[in-house]
Protein backbone atom coordinates (compact mmCIF):
# COMPACT_ATOMS: atom_id res chain seq x y z
CA UNK A 1 0.00 0.00 0.00
CA UNK A 2 1.56 3.46 -0.63
CA UNK A 3 2.27 5.86 1.83
CA UNK A 4 -0.15 8.17 2.48
CA UNK A 5 0.10 11.57 4.85
CA UNK A 6 -1.89 11.25 7.88
CA UNK A 7 -2.63 14.74 10.27
CA UNK A 8 -4.14 12.69 12.97
CA UNK A 9 -1.56 10.00 13.01
CA UNK A 10 1.58 12.60 13.27
CA UNK A 11 -0.05 14.67 15.99
CA UNK A 12 -0.90 11.65 17.94
CA UNK A 13 2.95 10.77 17.86
CA UNK A 14 3.82 14.27 18.21
CA UNK A 15 1.67 14.99 21.00
CA UNK A 16 0.45 11.83 22.63
CA UNK A 17 -1.58 13.43 25.35
CA UNK A 18 -3.28 16.18 23.66
CA UNK A 19 -6.57 16.12 22.27
CA UNK A 20 -6.74 18.33 19.13
CA UNK A 21 -10.24 19.78 18.22
CA UNK A 22 -11.71 18.28 15.13
CA UNK A 23 -12.25 21.43 13.09
CA UNK A 24 -8.29 22.55 13.93
CA UNK A 25 -7.38 18.85 11.75
CA UNK A 26 -9.43 19.78 8.98
CA UNK A 27 -8.21 23.13 8.90
CA UNK A 28 -4.33 21.20 8.97
CA UNK A 29 -5.19 19.10 6.61
CA UNK A 30 -6.03 21.70 4.01
CA UNK A 31 -3.02 24.30 4.79
CA UNK A 32 -0.69 20.82 4.25
CA UNK A 33 -2.45 19.80 1.24
CA UNK A 34 -3.05 16.79 2.46
CA UNK A 35 -5.35 15.11 -0.36
CA UNK A 36 -3.17 16.69 -3.35
CA UNK A 37 0.05 15.37 -1.59
CA UNK A 38 -2.00 11.91 -1.06
CA UNK A 39 -3.33 12.31 -4.50
CA UNK A 40 0.49 12.46 -5.78
CA UNK A 41 2.02 9.87 -3.65
CA UNK A 42 -0.57 7.16 -4.94
CA UNK A 43 0.43 7.78 -8.49
CA UNK A 44 4.37 8.35 -7.63
CA UNK A 45 4.99 4.62 -5.63
CA UNK A 46 7.92 3.41 -6.34
CA UNK A 47 10.35 6.84 -6.84
CA UNK A 48 12.70 7.69 -4.33
CA UNK A 49 15.00 10.35 -3.29
CA UNK A 50 16.56 12.54 -6.03
CA UNK A 51 14.21 10.97 -8.71
CA UNK A 52 11.10 11.65 -6.23
CA UNK A 53 12.44 15.28 -5.94
CA UNK A 54 12.16 15.87 -9.69
CA UNK A 55 8.78 14.54 -9.94
CA UNK A 56 7.79 17.08 -7.15
CA UNK A 57 10.29 19.92 -8.67
CA UNK A 58 8.33 19.13 -12.80
CA UNK A 59 5.18 17.38 -11.99
CA UNK A 60 3.54 18.57 -9.27
CA UNK A 61 5.03 22.31 -8.71
CA UNK A 62 6.41 23.23 -12.21
CA UNK A 63 9.39 24.75 -10.60
CA UNK A 64 12.11 25.58 -12.47
CA UNK A 65 16.10 26.74 -11.49
CA UNK A 66 18.86 28.51 -12.21
CA UNK A 67 22.13 27.42 -10.98
CA UNK A 68 25.53 29.62 -11.56
CA UNK A 69 28.60 28.86 -10.15
CA UNK A 70 28.71 25.29 -10.80
CA UNK A 71 32.44 25.56 -10.85
CA UNK A 72 32.71 26.20 -7.04
CA UNK A 73 32.01 22.96 -6.51
CA UNK A 74 34.36 20.47 -5.90
CA UNK A 75 34.71 17.58 -7.58
CA UNK A 76 37.24 15.89 -5.53
CA UNK A 77 36.53 13.41 -3.10
CA UNK A 78 36.92 15.26 -0.27
CA UNK A 79 33.63 15.60 2.13
CA UNK A 80 32.84 19.29 2.12
CA UNK A 81 30.07 21.08 4.11
CA UNK A 82 27.55 22.84 2.03
CA UNK A 83 25.74 26.15 4.14
CA UNK A 84 23.03 28.27 2.56
CA UNK A 85 20.49 31.13 3.44
CA UNK A 86 16.98 29.50 3.83
CA UNK A 87 14.47 31.78 2.52
CA UNK A 88 11.50 29.34 1.31
CA UNK A 89 11.48 26.61 4.27
CA UNK A 90 11.76 23.09 2.42
CA UNK A 91 11.58 23.45 -1.27
CA UNK A 92 14.85 25.68 -1.67
CA UNK A 93 16.43 22.73 0.06
CA UNK A 94 14.58 20.23 -2.32
CA UNK A 95 16.26 22.13 -5.22
CA UNK A 96 19.65 22.76 -3.80
CA UNK A 97 19.73 19.20 -2.85
CA UNK A 98 19.33 18.00 -6.37
CA UNK A 99 21.58 21.08 -8.17
CA UNK A 100 24.23 19.50 -6.14
CA UNK A 101 23.78 15.61 -6.72
CA UNK A 102 24.02 16.63 -10.67
CA UNK A 103 27.46 18.32 -10.39
CA UNK A 104 28.68 15.77 -7.37
CA UNK A 105 26.87 13.01 -7.48
CA UNK A 106 27.75 11.26 -3.80
CA UNK A 107 26.21 10.86 -1.17
CA UNK A 108 24.53 13.98 0.76
CA UNK A 109 22.43 14.63 3.98
CA UNK A 110 20.53 17.83 4.38
CA UNK A 111 20.39 18.91 7.89
CA UNK A 112 16.39 19.45 8.47
CA UNK A 113 13.51 20.11 10.96
CA UNK A 114 12.36 16.44 12.36
CA UNK A 115 8.67 16.48 10.88
CA UNK A 116 10.22 16.30 7.47
CA UNK A 117 11.32 13.46 8.31
CA UNK A 118 7.54 12.15 7.48
CA UNK A 119 9.05 12.39 3.48
CA UNK A 120 9.35 9.08 3.37
CA UNK A 121 10.18 8.77 0.14
CA UNK A 122 13.15 11.31 0.44
CA UNK A 123 13.89 10.77 4.16
CA UNK A 124 17.03 8.62 3.26
CA UNK A 125 18.55 12.13 2.55
CA UNK A 126 17.73 13.79 5.62
CA UNK A 127 19.76 14.01 8.83
CA UNK A 128 16.91 15.48 11.42
CA UNK A 129 17.20 17.88 14.02
CA UNK A 130 14.22 18.36 16.65
CA UNK A 131 12.93 21.85 17.44
CA UNK A 132 10.79 20.84 19.74
CA UNK A 133 13.30 18.56 21.91
CA UNK A 134 16.18 16.09 21.69
CA UNK A 135 17.40 14.22 19.32
CA UNK A 136 17.14 10.22 19.97
CA UNK A 137 20.63 8.11 21.21
CA UNK A 138 20.01 6.50 17.69
CA UNK A 139 19.69 9.88 15.77
CA UNK A 140 22.28 11.55 17.41
CA UNK A 141 24.44 8.65 16.91
CA UNK A 142 23.30 8.31 13.50
CA UNK A 143 25.04 12.37 13.01
CA UNK A 144 28.05 11.44 14.35
CA UNK A 145 28.58 8.47 12.02
CA UNK A 146 27.75 11.34 8.95
CA UNK A 147 30.18 13.82 10.10
CA UNK A 148 33.07 11.22 10.24
CA UNK A 149 31.93 9.70 7.39
CA UNK A 150 32.82 10.45 3.41
CA UNK A 151 29.39 12.08 3.34
CA UNK A 152 28.29 15.63 2.30
CA UNK A 153 26.35 17.82 4.44
CA UNK A 154 23.85 20.73 3.13
CA UNK A 155 23.84 22.84 6.34
CA UNK A 156 21.05 26.16 6.99
CA UNK A 157 22.35 27.65 9.61
CA UNK A 158 20.11 29.53 10.44
CA UNK A 159 17.89 27.11 11.49
CA UNK A 160 14.79 28.39 10.33
CA UNK A 161 13.24 29.83 6.83
CA UNK A 162 13.96 33.44 6.54
CA UNK A 163 11.68 36.24 8.18
CA UNK A 164 10.73 39.76 7.85
CA UNK A 165 13.03 42.16 9.58
CA UNK A 166 13.64 45.89 9.74
CA UNK A 167 17.70 45.77 8.75
CA UNK A 168 19.38 49.74 8.68
CA UNK A 169 16.19 51.34 8.22
CA UNK A 170 14.86 49.15 5.72
CA UNK A 171 12.52 46.08 5.80
CA UNK A 172 14.29 43.45 4.18
CA UNK A 173 13.87 39.31 3.94
CA UNK A 174 16.74 37.52 5.57
CA UNK A 175 17.85 34.80 7.66
CA UNK A 176 17.74 34.69 11.17
CA UNK A 177 21.29 34.74 13.21
CA UNK A 178 23.27 31.72 11.92
CA UNK A 179 24.35 29.52 14.03
CA UNK A 180 27.99 28.95 14.96
CA UNK A 181 27.94 25.19 14.98
CA UNK A 182 28.67 24.60 11.24
CA UNK A 183 32.37 26.78 11.84
CA UNK A 184 32.90 24.33 14.82
CA UNK A 185 31.87 20.78 12.47
CA UNK A 186 33.63 22.01 9.98
CA UNK A 187 37.11 22.82 11.89
CA UNK A 188 36.52 19.28 13.77
CA UNK A 189 35.99 17.57 10.42
CA UNK A 190 38.05 19.25 8.70
CA UNK A 191 35.53 20.12 5.92
CA UNK A 192 35.95 23.23 3.62
CA UNK A 193 32.68 25.15 3.19
CA UNK A 194 30.60 25.97 -0.04
CA UNK A 195 28.40 28.84 0.12
CA UNK A 196 25.07 29.01 -1.49
CA UNK A 197 22.64 32.27 -2.13
CA UNK A 198 19.26 31.15 -3.13
CA UNK A 199 17.30 33.96 -4.33
CA UNK A 200 13.44 33.80 -3.32
CA UNK A 201 10.82 34.46 -0.78
CA UNK A 202 7.53 33.42 0.42
CA UNK A 203 4.29 34.98 0.45
CA UNK A 204 4.03 38.49 2.32
CA UNK A 205 0.48 36.71 4.52
CA UNK A 206 3.88 34.30 5.81
CA UNK A 207 5.42 37.39 6.80
CA UNK A 208 3.07 39.35 8.40
CA UNK A 209 1.83 36.35 9.90
CA UNK A 210 5.54 35.70 11.51
CA UNK A 211 5.54 39.69 12.55
CA UNK A 212 2.77 39.22 14.10
CA UNK A 213 2.74 36.38 16.30
CA UNK A 214 6.28 37.68 17.44
CA UNK A 215 4.48 40.86 18.57
CA UNK A 216 1.88 39.00 20.28
CA UNK A 217 4.82 37.19 22.42
CA UNK A 218 3.77 33.95 20.97
CA UNK A 219 6.76 31.68 21.22
CA UNK A 220 5.22 28.79 19.08
CA UNK A 221 6.53 28.81 15.43
CA UNK A 222 2.69 29.29 14.01
CA UNK A 223 3.74 30.40 10.70
CA UNK A 224 5.79 27.21 10.47
CA UNK A 225 2.50 25.30 9.61
CA UNK A 226 2.34 27.48 6.37
CA UNK A 227 5.23 26.08 4.87
CA UNK A 228 3.63 23.27 2.71
CA UNK A 229 0.86 25.84 1.50
CA UNK A 230 3.82 28.22 0.87
CA UNK A 231 5.50 25.33 -1.40
CA UNK A 232 2.17 24.47 -3.54
CA UNK A 233 2.18 28.42 -3.67
CA UNK A 234 5.43 28.77 -5.14
CA UNK A 235 3.82 26.48 -8.46
CA UNK A 236 5.83 27.89 -11.70
CA UNK A 237 8.04 29.72 -10.12
CA UNK A 238 11.96 30.05 -11.18
CA UNK A 239 14.63 30.20 -8.70
CA UNK A 240 18.21 31.34 -8.85
CA UNK A 241 21.10 29.71 -7.40
CA UNK A 242 24.16 31.04 -6.75
CA UNK A 243 27.01 28.45 -5.77
CA UNK A 244 29.91 30.82 -4.10
CA UNK A 245 34.18 30.05 -3.83
CA UNK A 246 34.78 27.45 -1.61
CA UNK A 247 36.41 29.11 2.06
CA UNK A 248 38.92 26.39 3.42
CA UNK A 249 38.41 25.40 7.07
CA UNK A 250 41.88 26.78 8.02
CA UNK A 251 39.88 29.89 7.52
CA UNK A 252 38.37 29.61 11.09
CA UNK A 253 41.41 30.42 13.19
CA UNK A 254 40.90 32.41 16.67
CA UNK A 255 41.01 35.51 15.28
CA UNK A 256 36.95 35.10 15.79
CA UNK A 257 34.82 33.17 17.78
CA UNK A 258 32.90 30.67 16.30
CA UNK A 259 30.13 32.86 16.33
CA UNK A 260 31.74 35.53 14.65
CA UNK A 261 32.92 33.52 12.04
CA UNK A 262 29.29 31.88 11.48
CA UNK A 263 28.07 35.45 10.65
CA UNK A 264 31.28 36.58 8.62
CA UNK A 265 30.11 33.56 6.32
CA UNK A 266 26.56 34.84 6.02
CA UNK A 267 27.82 38.25 5.00
CA UNK A 268 29.32 36.81 2.41
CA UNK A 269 26.18 34.63 1.21
CA UNK A 270 24.17 38.14 1.23
CA UNK A 271 27.12 40.34 -0.73
CA UNK A 272 26.78 37.93 -3.43
CA UNK A 273 23.18 39.07 -4.02
CA UNK A 274 24.31 42.84 -2.69
CA UNK A 275 22.26 42.52 0.20
CA UNK A 276 23.20 43.26 3.86
CA UNK A 277 21.29 40.83 5.90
Amino acid sequence: MPLQFDIRAILKRKAPNSRVPEFLIRYLERITHIEQMNAFLRVHTTEKDYDFIKLVLDEELGCTASISGTENIPTDNKPVLFVSNHPLGGLDGMIIAQMIHSVRPRELKVIVNELLMYMEPINGLWAPVNKVGHLTKEQAAEQQRMWESETDVLSFPAGACSRLQRINGKWQVCDLEWQKNFVQRAKEYKRDIVPIYFEGRNSRFFYVLALIRKWLGIKLNIEMLYLVDEMYGAHDKHFDVHVLPPIPYTTFDNSKTPKEWAQYVKSIVYASNNTTC
